[in-house]
């Protein structure tokens, strides 16, 4: 998941333009200028800040995390199928899945959405849905028009629900660490071996001892909410579409996390079993090359030569 939503902290986005532009307007008054939205200096500023968030020691704790929520989201399924149900939306499964996972990791909060109905899930969601349909009507693209819609009035109260629950996470954190210190609030972190991406942005400073404002915070986990669950979800379901749709490739990542957990509990996945997993790896980046063809003619994915799709 972490690669997903570290995509937008790789390359800056100051020379987007066209529809970009246009939906990093409609985007702002949502995610503000975190990494996703931000240019030049202010961007090169974020984007080293936020890299001690994706050290591998940060990341490997998460695995707990990735393993309970799609534990929960498996379980749902099976009760689904008992039930005679033989069909789902995966992807609306799959997308609460990754949500659940990010606000472990970003807030440690557990809303267990994929439970019960979760008011802010559901109002990211709404967001999402929000940007994209005012895409698609050229007279909402203007701000003074879009916000005498009920849209836009939509629009305008989600982003208060969102900014508020974020917020009060960074106050809470703010209140807990002159009280308890750095080294103690550490010292408790480490004996749950989780360190949340709040915690990573409170205690990161930059070379000249400047911690990021409680604005940059909120703009980065809120981007981060949103980068990271879509991309995800997106990319999961589509790589189960392909493996559905090619059985003999199925079989053979069934076979291999087999072949990994032994006698072992699939709860008990752990982060050193993943770089092992070649036919899952070959099944990540080959459903892009199948979905997206590369119109420069073939290319090899783990070794495999692919030949050019038109």
């Amino acid at each position: 998941m972490t690669t997903a939503a570290g995509s937008s902290v790789s390359r800056s986005p100051q020379n987007r333009t066209g529809f970009g532009v246009t939906w990093a307007w409609f985007l702002k008054p949502w995610l503000g200028e975190g990494i996703l939205l931000s240019g030049g200096d202010k961007w090169g500023h974020h984007r080293r800040m936020l890299t001690p968030a994706f050290h591998f020691n940060i990341l490997k704790p998460y695995i707990k995390i990735f393993n309970k929520s799609a534990t929960i989201m498996l379980d749902k399924w099976q009760h689904l199928a008992s039930e005679g149900s033989s069909r789902l939306n995966m992807s609306e499964h799959i997308s609460l899945m990754t949500l659940d996972s990010l606000q472990k990791c970003i807030f440690s909060f557990d809303s267990r959405c994929q439970e019960r109905p979760s008011e802010y899930i559901a109002t990211i969601l709404e967001l999402s849905a929000l940007v994209e349909k005012r895409s698609q009507h050229i007279l909402q693209h203007m701000d003074f028009l879009y916000y005498l819609t009920q849209d836009g009035r939509r629009f305008r109260r989600a982003c208060r629900l969102v900014h508020n629950f974020t917020d009060a996470v960074i106050q809470e954190r703010r209140r807990t660490l002159p009280t308890q210190g750095i080294d103690d609030f550490l010292k408790d972190k480490a004996k749950s071996k989780t360190l949340d991406f709040i915690d990573v942005l409170l205690l990161s400073k930059d070379e000249d001892g400047k911690a990021l404002s409680d604005e940059d915070i909120r703009a980065e986990a809120d981007t981060f909410m949103f980068a990271g669950h879509d991309t995800t979800a997106s990319g999961l379901s589509w790589i189960l579409y392909n493996l559905a749709r090619h059985p003999e490739y199925q079989e053979r990542c069934r076979q291999e996390v087999q072949e990994l957990l032994k006698d072992r509990d699939p709860k008990e996945i752990e982060w050193s079993m993943t770089p092992t997993a070649s036919t899952q790896r070959t099944a990540r980046r080959g459903h892009l090359w199948l979905l997206f063809p590369s119109p420069q003619g073939p290319g090899t994915v783990s070794g495999r030569r692919l030949p050019w799709r038109r």
